[in-house]
């Protein structure tokens, strides 16, 4: 009688899904789709990763303009340009990983409806992509503050990297809810927009907090600092633009606990992303 064939561990039935762990586990097939979408994007262009910083530094210049010059935050806020491009590049990187997860799941339907893999590799995917594209922009970012005098010390590198978790992680969970919502009701993709739009004025990118502090009765200023994107800023500026002693700058109130919020809504994002996405999974294929 043949001796049974041994096994390597415990079988599984096909398609069965692991969510977030099962992106994990193929890292290196998330590193191949990375990798290409990378090189598609700027295939066939005459600037190629340039543009990389073209739309940044396009909106950083007509910030610059209208806020710093026109309405005179240029004179108010020491090192204001500095102050900006840090700001804009922490809600470039949100804005992109957002946007480009939610369309992720459409744009890759070929895909998804000839073979199985974790579909959760397309949102994940996008956030690695915005963070490829997000590094350039921080090392000019970082250049510019050395010439300026920039001499951070570990806990300023620290707040740098636990800011961009921060927005790495609510947008990965914010791309898992829409783009799974966005495979049946293509409004999501308007939905997407608003937020985006809203962002960057609902974060101190381009003011001080101290201005929201005086404006807003203190029950909307603490609704303010809720935001998760308005601690995350605050970190890259503590990072980045403390350092110089700018005058006049003060760390925004209670911003350890802030920053505590921030990451616990980051971590529900995804949770509440991960769940909705598993339950829609199933009409990915037919609504495709």
């Amino acid at each position: 009688m043949p001796e049974p064939l041994p096994t390597s561990g415990a079988m599984t039935s096909p398609g069965s899904r692991g969510g977030l762990i099962d992106v994990v586990r193929r890292r290196y097939l998330l590193s191949l789709i990375v990798r290409k979408e990378v090189q598609i994007r700027y295939r066939g262009s005459v600037l190629g990763w340039l543009w990389s910083y073209v739309k940044p530094l396009v909106q950083f210049a007509v910030f610059y303009l209208a806020i710093g010059v026109f309405l005179g935050q240029n004179r108010q806020v020491e090192y204001f340009p500095l102050y900006l491009l840090a700001g804009i590049t922490v809600v470039t990187f949100f804005t992109e990983a957002f946007t480009n997860g939610t369309r992720s799941l459409v744009d890759n339907a070929a895909l998804i409806k000839k073979i199985y893999l974790p579909r959760e590799m397309f949102p994940v995917s996008s956030m690695l992509i915005a963070v490829v594209n997000t590094l350039p922009q921080i090392l000019v970012l970082a250049v510019i503050a050395l010439v300026l005098g920039w001499a951070p010390s570990p806990i300023h590198i620290a707040a740098i990297v636990l800011a961009l978790v921060i927005v790495g992680v609510l947008a990965t969970g914010l791309s898992l809810l829409f783009g799974a919502v966005n495979v049946t009701f293509r409004d999501a993709q308007s939905f997407v927009e608003i937020i985006t739009m809203c962002a960057v004025w609902a974060s101190p990118v381009m003011y001080q907090w101290s201005m929201a502090a005086n404006e807003l009765p203190s029950w909307a200023f603490d609704l303010y600092r809720l935001n998760p994107l308005t601690p995350a800023v605050e970190l890259f500026h503590f990072g980045i633009w403390f350092p110089l002693n700018p005058a006049g700058a003060e760390p925004m109130p209670a911003l350890p606990l802030a920053t505590a919020l921030a990451g616990i809504t980051a971590l529900l994002a995804l949770l509440i992303g991960q769940i909705v996405f598993r339950r829609l999974e199933g009409r990915f294929a037919q609504d495709l």
